[in-house]
């Protein structure tokens, strides 16, 4: 079967339709969903999902989007670190929009730090190698599906001799933010759990949140009929008073992941406790350096001092990030915050869940009390 035989497929109309049926059959009681990934967040979004069911289902975005979860504090030591002379700030392209404390390093650049848009953690190794009189920092983000990539790059490093490689991480995991929302007391009655993430660990991460939350878990994939079969198997487990996880996105999921790239993140990182935009700090929950790559971290090599962290006054994107609000409940919500001029970082990234409402539901009403 092609590629594009798949992707028609999981397109079609009458089967959107007819599962959509399923749904409002099957569904006897009011439940929440969230969703944990940006992708998942725009194409609900975008194909209007949420028209298609009954009111009793409510979807809510989660912590999905790896740019948004950052914390200030990590973009200000990015600020402080471009700031340093002989210093090259490899970033991916939305990072250098996000708005830190008092600045930014759009803001930053133009006022001549050497910050530069890579593509891949790779292309930083590149432009270390390339300008060995420069100190090229690489901003890792990202949660399972980038970490391994980072941790290769890392590897490639050492292997080469390269020193002036250094990588400020902000790497994190999904499934303790996951628990910690339900902690926190959020009602959650299921998770679409995160089909690029799953494909790296597999789908036994998510056990634990079934087996000790009685929530259950379904792995989407990413079109429309993949987020409605995800939603009915959800439902079905609801209706029927099960907790299991299961996985509709078996075409790209496999039962063990992908196990070469597991090794890799788990060679070069460990897990450490770290801050999440809205949801503080969460044990075990970051992806820190191991010390035998220690001259690769540039938190321990590279001394800067970080300003003071402060708030975006009227900015939302924490409850946002939990699913307490929609971006439609926020005041600075498409005027003054729009992705040409971003407020907060959930209007940043193309996986925000803001900038996701702002192309595709700008106008909608506000989350109920």
């Amino acid at each position: 079967m092609s590629g594009n035989f798949i992707d028609r497929q999981f397109y079609d109309r009458r089967a959107c339709e007819t599962v959509a049926g399923d749904i409002r059959r099957i569904s006897k009681r009011p439940v929440t969903l969230m969703e944990v990934c940006g992708g998942h967040t725009h194409a609900i979004q975008r194909f209007g999902i949420a028209s298609l069911l009954p009111s009793g289902i409510r979807l809510v975005s989660g912590p999905g989007c790896p740019v948004c979860v950052s914390d200030k504090r990590f973009i200000d030591r990015a600020i402080a670190l471009s700031r340093l002379a002989d210093v090259v700030i490899a970033t991916f392209g939305d990072l250098i929009r996000v708005p830190g404390s008092t600045s930014s390093l759009e803001k930053e650049r133009s006022r001549g730090a050497d910050v530069r848009i890579v593509y891949s953690s790779a292309d930083a190794v590149t432009l270390a190698l390339k300008e060995p009189a420069k100190r090229v920092v690489f901003l890792g983000i990202g949660f399972e599906t980038t970490t391994p990539t980072t941790a290769a790059a890392i590897l490639d490093a050492q292997a080469k001799g390269i020193r002036n490689f250094f990588v400020v991480s902000a790497h994190k995991i999904m499934p303790p933010a996951m628990a910690a929302l339900i902690d926190e007391g959020i009602a959650i009655d299921g998770y679409i759990c995160p089909g690029h993430v799953s494909v790296v660990t597999g789908p036994a991460i998510y056990t634990p949140i079934a087996q000790r939350y009685k929530k259950p878990c379904v792995i989407s994939g990413f079109q429309p009929l993949d987020i409605l079969l995800s939603i009915r198997m959800l439902v079905a487990q609801i209706e029927r008073g099960a907790a299991m996880v299961e996985n509709e996105y078996s075409r790209a999921v496999r039962p063990g992941g992908n196990p070469e790239a597991r090794q890799c993140m788990q060679q070069v990182f460990e897990l450490r406790d770290d801050t999440w935009r809205g949801l503080g700090t969460i044990p075990a929950s970051g992806c820190g350096i191991r010390e035998e790559f220690r001259r690769f971290d540039a938190e321990a090599c590279l001394d800067v001092d970080v300003e003071p962290t402060r708030g975006g006054a009227g900015c939302i994107c924490g409850d946002i990030l939990k699913g307490l609000k929609t971006p439609h409940d926020c005041p600075l919500f498409a005027a003054p915050c729009t992705p040409a001029e971003p407020v907060g970082a959930c209007m940043v990234s193309n996986e925000g869940t803001c900038a996701a409402y702002y192309k595709y539901n700008r106008c909608a009403e506000k989350t109920p009390a």
